[in-house]
């Protein structure tokens, strides 16, 4: 893996922007070439938005990082045409164990409905992601995508003003200033941007502290995720276990608060402490070491004026769950279509307001579940290290109990239920799991799956009838009712008519629907007044 590591992705050149006698304004900056900033410029490419990507670095990020990525981030890989590289090189997994010291207790199925083209999560290291992002974003370049990626370019000074964000970059060969209608800010967990702005963090910071070790190995393990409390080779702490592609292995180890952390991370102790986990006989390599914090903190606002925060920069939550890079790629999934929308003149500025109260959203839902998470896993009392050692006691036999075990609720797409967006349900007896604001589940059809066939646009996609064509929507037609349609979108209904959004959120449904009533939702997601 080092010569990954040491290979420049996108080296610094000179751009004609740096010898411009006045700064040049570009329709979108963003500052973070990570996952989530990737995933932007991809977005926002794929959608003929021109859009520069600046990076003070020039290579993947170091060390596994993020390593599980959920059904939805792959689905939304799928729509930025990366989604197959990624499952296909990614450890597939859906199964998870929870151990309560040397015994199992229970096990879970994330997936245990068929008929979904993605699994419900693969684990892959971070670096490969964005070196498939980056061979992806290359092959936009080629087609002709506007993209602009621009390594060895730091930003160390931003002006946002009323009606553009004006930088300052660095490079090898000194500063230029540049221009842009909107900023996105993926530029992680100590963003420079925000604190360049004055703008901080609310939330908890846990005291205890994680030692993560990917280690490469020969192992017989299953693909599977296995979670202890209490096990017998990290007494009174938790651990976890996780294969990623190349033979290496994630392990997890709490440590607890009061440590020494660089003398944790020492090469022999990291080992003797994997040694006591798998045994003398296990030969392994380190491979990357870290040690982390619990934080579950977010930003009060992630839109700023023409500054829009996503990713790290926007919210931390801990790693127990996945819910950190996923949820980044969820920002942008809910940000790029709007801002195309806005920029093209076809929607209000203030249909950005809604990435803020939609996002902030799900931040505050995966702060929730992950502080929750934390407190199991961590209980700060004798009375909760009591209820939980009595919940993992009564799981191992008795199923009422299994739903109270937490040891990190794994990331799922937040339904946006209260959207100012979204329009009222107009199917009364419908899924509540497709209902206004929900995020639309996969369902094989004859020539692929659905998801396939919604693209970055509105799509009016119409169940056991025909689809009317509207004005500013893409129409879907699905006259044979397949179980798997019948389950998710109809529910008792004979017909539905669906209004999807280019995020493949639902925005409106109904039994049925006027061309008024369709056009009016249609106003409405687009921040417009129905």
């Amino acid at each position: 893996m080092t010569r990954l590591f040491e290979t420049p992705l996108y080296p610094y050149t000179r751009h004609a922007d740096q010898d411009a006698a006045t700064p040049v304004r570009h329709p979108v900056i963003i500052v973070g070439a990570g996952p989530v900033g990737l995933a932007a410029a991809l977005d926002l490419g794929q959608q003929g938005v021109p859009v520069v990507v600046l990076d003070e670095n020039d290579k993947v990020s170091h060390g596994s990082r993020a390593i599980c990525f959920s059904k939805r981030t792959l689905e939304i890989a799928d729509r930025l045409g990366c989604g197959d590289p990624l499952t296909e090189r990614g450890v597939r997994w859906n199964l998870g164990k929870v151990f309560f010291g040397d015994r199992k207790v229970y096990e879970f199925n994330l997936l245990p409905e068929e008929g979904h083209r993605r699994p419900a999560f693969i684990n892959l290291q971070q670096y490969h992601l964005e070196n498939d992002m980056v061979t992806r974003l290359r092959q936009m370049q080629e087609d002709g995508a506007p993209i602009d990626l621009r390594g060895g370019s730091k930003v160390t000074a931003i002006d946002a003003r009323s009606d553009h964000v004006a930088l300052t970059v660095d490079t090898p060969e000194g500063p230029y200033e540049i221009e842009a209608e909107y900023l996105v800010a993926c530029d992680g967990a100590g963003s420079p941007l925000r604190d360049m702005l004055g703008l901080g963090f609310t939330g908890r910071v846990f005291e205890d502290n994680f030692l993560i070790a990917d280690v490469t190995m020969q192992a017989d393990f299953p693909t599977e995720r296995w979670f202890w409390f209490d096990p017998p080779f990290n007494k009174g702490q938790s651990a976890l276990l996780h294969k990623q592609p190349d033979g290496v292995w994630r392990i997890d180890l709490q440590l607890g608060w009061d440590i020494d952390r660089e003398k944790e991370k020492e090469p022999e102790r990291v080992k003797a402490r994997v040694r006591q986990m798998l045994g003398p006989d296990v030969e392994f390599e380190l491979e990357w070491v870290s040690i982390y914090t619990f934080q579950c903190r977010r930003m009060d606002r992630f839109r700023h004026g023409r500054v829009l925060f996503a990713g790290d920069a926007a919210h931390q939550v801990s790693p127990f769950g996945a819910r950190g890079a996923n949820s980044g790629l969820q920002d942008t999934d809910n940000l790029c279509w709007k801002l195309r929308l806005v920029l093209a003149g076809e929607a209000p500025d203030t249909l950005l307001d809604s990435y803020d109260t939609e996002r902030v959203e799900a931040a505050d839902e995966n702060i929730l579940n992950s502080s929750r998470s934390t407190d199991f896993i961590t209980p700060k009392s004798t009375t909760s290290r009591l209820f939980r050692d009595a919940v993992l006691d009564l799981s191992e036999h008795h199923a009422f109990a299994r739903p109270l075990v937490n040891s990190g609720r794994l990331s799922i797409p937040c339904i946006h239920a209260g959207s100012p967006l979204s329009t009222p349900d107009a199917l009364p007896t419908g899924p509540a799991r497709t209902r206004p604001g929900a995020p639309c589940p996969d369902a094989p059809l004859g020539n692929g799956y659905l998801l396939d066939h919604l693209g970055s646009t509105f799509t009016l996609l119409a169940i056991g009838r025909e689809a009317p064509n509207i004005s500013g929507t893409t129409p879907l037609s699905l006259p044979d009712i397949t179980e798997d349609l019948k389950t998710r979108y109809l529910g008792d209904a004979e017909s539905a008519l669906y209004l999807i959004r280019p995020d493949q959120h639902v925005a409106a449904r109904w039994a049925d629907a006027t061309p008024d009533d369709i056009q009016s939702a249609l106003t409405r997601a687009k921040g417009g007044h129905a």
